[in-house]
Formats: C-alpha cells, structure tokens, sequence
C-alpha cells in the first residue's frame, strides 16, 4: 500500500465515523422521497433450511448425476413491533471470502413481529455475493411492511465460491425454495408472511434467475456451453421445456433485475425473452462491462410479454444501485484477490449510498405498485426520460406551474444522472 492510502485507512479506522461502523442504513438529505425509512421498526432472523432432492452439479460426471440436501442459509427482515428497540450488527466477510467484518443496521435480531400480514420479497445476489450485499434494501423496505429474505447462494458466496455451472442452473430454483420456505413457516414469521404475494429482487446472477423465474428460458446455446452446467443439464431452464413451464410461478407478481448478467452471453434470444411474463424493472449502469448495457437494453426492448421499464445510471458500471458501500476493510489489498476488493462495491462515478437510495425509492414504489395494488404509486413511474430535461416549476404556495415536469420524489437538481424508460406489453 502506498503512504497515502495507509494514513487514509488508518484515519478511518480510528474515528468514529460512519463509514468505519460500515453503515447499510444510510439515507443523504438530497435521497428521493420514497428512500426514508417506513413506519415500522425492523426485525432480523436468521434461518437455514435445505431444498430436498436437487441435482449436485458440482460432482456430476459423464456417468452420473447424483443429488443431494442442498442447503441455503437466508438473512429475514420484517416489521417489528412498535417498541422493538433499533439496532444490530451483522457479521460476516468481505469480497475475498476470508476478511472479517462487521456491517451495522437499524434492524433489531429476534425481534417480536408486528401484527399484519405483509408481502414477500426475495433478494438474490451475484456471483459471487451472499446474503449481505443488498441489506440495505432488506431493512428499508421491511419497515415499508415487507417481509424481505436475502438468501446465501450455496456454491455462490465469498466464502464458497464453486464452477459457476452450479449457480447457472440452480439461481432461480432457489428464489422458488425461499418462498417455498417462507410459506411452509407454521411460527410467528411465517403467520406475518404474504408468500402468496411475492417479489423478486435479484443482481447480477441474482438478475440472470429472476428473469428465467420471470418466465425467460434460456437458449440451447446456454445449455450446449462446455464452460456452462455439465451434460446439458441447464435444459431445465430453457424456454419452450417442461420443467422451465413448471418453474413459473403465480405467486410473484414483480421482478427487479439490477445489471442482469446473460444476455451479453446469448442466454437468451427474443422468443426467451418474449416469455417473460411478469413486471419488470431493470436498474443498470450505462458503462456496464461485466453484463454489457446493450445487451440490458435488448433485454429491456425484447421482453415484449410483459410491462417494462429501464432506470439507466447514466456513467455508472456494474456496481450501480445494489452493493452496500464498501466496507471499511475492502479499502486494502487482500493476498486472497489480484484486485482490491473495493472494487467490488463502489463506483468510479456514483457514490454508492445515493445510488442505494435511488435504488430504495424505486424498489419501494414498484413493490407497492404490484405487490400492493398501490395506483398512486404508478406516478413515480411517470417521468420525463432524463432527468436533466425535467422542469422544476412551483409556485409560492408549492404547487406546480403548468410546465413543471421534474421527476416525481425528486427535489430539484438531485435526479442528475438517470434515465428512465417504460415500455407496455406487446411493445
């Protein structure tokens, strides 16, 4: 490390700063409307469970297929009485798989539930990723009346990393088993939990599953890679296949795909496309060159079975919207990675918290507008295409003149940078 980022590291991690307590909760002042946390105090438990029966990809040879208990550990926030005390902390490891640390929220562990019942969203991460990456997103919307599970993708996290022919083939299987989960719950959590009313949030990889989960199988080109999932296996989610039929699900009513990897790798073509079925909002970084933006763009442009819409971070890469802010501990160069994992989270151009806010004000309004049935929240989705052509005009008592058009839950100059654009079924 060079003198300068040693004495920055060393001033960090001796203050009491925000970024050395690595905080997922933050919201600037400039953070649109529907980013502010919700009326409800969060609670978070830890669960793990197993999903009987799936094909064991990483010990698939020529001659066998065995399967296998295939264990998934998942992070659930949910609404939380009215006298749950704020705050907890969350263990865990940085990019390289190996590196402690320790996150700090606003949600409090083993808190008793509120009384309700709420929707369900399922959050999913890259590859790799785990359960943590978009925590921020997981307490935000639960004191919104969400109940949100972030999942470890087994074979896909920090720690355990595997051929990535496993997390092609069981990344949507997996979002179906945590709603599975979630409705078989027969406890307080499961009582307070709508999994029949369930959306899906996924990144990266996380985006690849919940769009095949969507509906959008993918080619016999995806199946046939040799670098892909072993002996043609990966035709279980291929369009056009019963098993990819059997895997959608009524249950989901939204999906938000964030820089959604695949289609820059031809997984999908525009009949696999035209199946997606449910509404979709993609969130993407206009210098994306890990999914390739084009080819987001193509998957926002073809996927004609459904309504649409695309939020572009105009100069942002592929960490747009869905990481946390780096950790204080992935500002050093770790033996185990030939980058700095800081890398990982952060953008050259976008402060992540403001993206994370975006993303939350977003993902707020969408889940309300499906999840909810929520029609005042279809305004948020009625905007001019950028942002910088927006007028903010309001009289002196607040009200819009005739020509104001500035994007709604915005206040004036703070949506500089994004692009927003919707599409209908059928176009």
């Amino acid at each position: 490390m060079n003198t300068l980022t040693t004495a920055t590291l060393a001033l960090v991690l001796g203050t009491g700063s925000a970024l050395a307590e690595n905080r997922i909760d933050t919201v600037r002042p400039d953070a649109p409307e529907l980013a502010a946390f919700g009326a409800f105090p969060v609670g978070v438990q830890e669960r793990q469970f197993t999903v009987s029966d799936r094909i064991d990809i990483l010990n698939v040879t020529e001659d066998a297929t065995p399967s296998y208990e295939r264990p998934l550990t998942v992070e659930i926030w949910y609404p939380a009485a009215q006298d749950t005390e704020p705050g907890t902390t969350y263990d865990t490891v940085i990019r390289d798989g190996q590196t402690a640390t320790t996150l700090h929220g606003r949600a409090a562990r083993d808190a008793a539930p509120a009384d309700g019942r709420f929707p369900l969203v399922v959050i999913s991460h890259g590859y790799p990723g785990n359960r943590f990456l978009m925590s921020h997103l997981g307490e935000n919307l639960a004191s919104k009346g969400y109940v949100t599970v972030s999942v470890d993708h087994t074979d896909s996290t920090y720690s355990d990393q595997a051929a990535f022919g496993s997390t092609l083939y069981h990344r949507p299987w997996d979002q179906k088993a945590v709603i599975d989960f979630m409705a078989g719950l027969d406890d307080p959590l499961g009582q307070i939990t709508d999994a029949d009313t369930a959306g899906v949030i996924g990144y990266s990889m996380g985006g690849y599953g919940a769009l095949i989960f969507g509906g959008a199988g993918v080619t016999q080109q995806a199946v046939d890679y040799n670098w892909g999932t072993p002996r043609g296996l990966l035709a279980a989610n291929m369009a056009g296949t019963e098993s990819h039929d059997a895997l959608i699900d009524d249950r989901v009513k939204a999906l938000i795909a964030i820089g959604p990897w695949g289609k820059n790798q031809a997984f999908w073509d525009e009949a696999g496309l035209a199946g997606l079925r449910k509404p979709t909002l993609i969130m993407a970084g206009s210098v994306d060159d890990v999914s390739s933006y084009p080819a987001m763009r193509q998957i926002f442009e073809q996927a004609t079975g459904t309504d649409r819409h695309l939020l572009t971070f105009i100069g942002a890469n592929h960490n747009a919207a869905a990481p946390i802010p780096a950790p204080v501990e992935s500002y050093q160069p770790s033996p185990h990675l030939d980058f700095t994992p800081f890398d990982h989270y952060a953008d050259a151009v976008w402060d992540t918290a403001r993206m994370n806010n975006i993303a939350q004000h977003f993902a707020t309004a969408f889940m309300d507008l499906h999840l909810r049935d929520d029609s005042e929240a279809a305004r948020f989705f009625d905007l001019v295409e950028y942002a910088e052509d927006g007028v903010h005009a309001l009289n002196d008592d607040g009200d819009p003149e005739p020509e104001h058009n500035y994007w709604t839950g915005f206040a004036p100059r703070t949506a500089a940078g994004l692009r927003f654009e919707s599409r209908g079924k059928g176009e």
